[in-house]
């Protein structure tokens, strides 16, 4: 972490961004988040694996892949990039803590300078971070200093990294530098929690367990890598699909 027709939602989704051009905004999607959404089903979906990814930075056994799991020991700090860079795509996983306090994160259109000679126990310089946070973090540091955090949450924040920008969708940080999620929705430590991430023509959009919370646009670049975040503590995804889209 870093301080009504009877159409199917599927087709007019497809056919909004079909649609657009890179000029214009991303099309809205849908109101409510469809079951082939929650589970990454249909045309042009397609699972994630380890070997879908590079481990940039990490040792041999930061990254591993069990009973079809990803799993980071999130040591040293680091990432795992996505071997081709993505431009528009839509993107569907589950996630858990095994640690209280657990800190991870998804990254989105990652430049290559992100990576590059990138040292064991450094992040991504730069990116889209969609937050993956244990919920312990925030109630820590809410003992540790006697309020509230006012610039990060652990229920889906998404915010810009290093040299990369984003407009924040509202509600923003008070100090404006990420989007803070408009519902509190994200399960604690051990529990499965749902991730659907729309990323189309510089625009990013979060649904935490079924519900659309946060995002941003205006996001510069919008073009480059998907990385995995390695920050201190076991973490594990599963169910990891993608679809590229227009």
């Amino acid at each position: 972490m870093r301080p009504r027709t009877r159409l199917s939602a599927a087709a007019v989704i497809l056919g909004l961004c079909a649609a657009a051009s890179q000029d214009e905004p991303a099309p809205p999607p849908p109101p409510d988040l469809p079951r082939a959404f929650i589970d990454g089903t249909g045309p042009g979906w397609r699972a994630l694996t380890l070997a879908d990814f590079v481990n940039v930075n990490g040792a041999a056994d930061t990254w591993s892949e069990k009973d079809g799991s990803i799993l980071c020991t999130g040591v040293p700090l680091g990432g795992a990039r996505s071997v081709e860079p993505l431009e528009n795509f839509e993107l569907v996983c589950e996630w858990r803590h095994h640690a209280e306090a657990g800190n991870s994160g998804i990254f989105l259109w990652c430049p290559e300078s992100a990576f590059t000679d990138l040292p064991p126990g450094k992040l991504p310089r730069s990116g889209i971070e969609v937050q993956v946070l244990d919920l312990a973090y925030e109630t820590r540091y809410e003992e540790q200093h006697g309020k509230p955090s006012d610039w990060f949450t652990s229920h889906g924040d998404v915010f810009p990294v290093g040299a990369s920008s984003m407009k924040p969708f509202a509600p923003a940080a008070p100090n404006g530098s990420r989007s803070f999620p408009s519902a509190r929705l994200t399960r604690g430590v051990g529990e499965w929690n749902h991730y659907y991430v729309r990323a189309v023509n510089g625009e990013v959009r979060l649904w935490v367990n079924g519900r659309e919370v946060s995002g941003g646009n205006e996001c510069a670049p919008a073009r480059g890598y998907l990385a995995l975040e390695s920050e201190g503590s076991l973490v594990e995804f599963r169910n990891l699909r993608l679809r590229e889209l227009p």
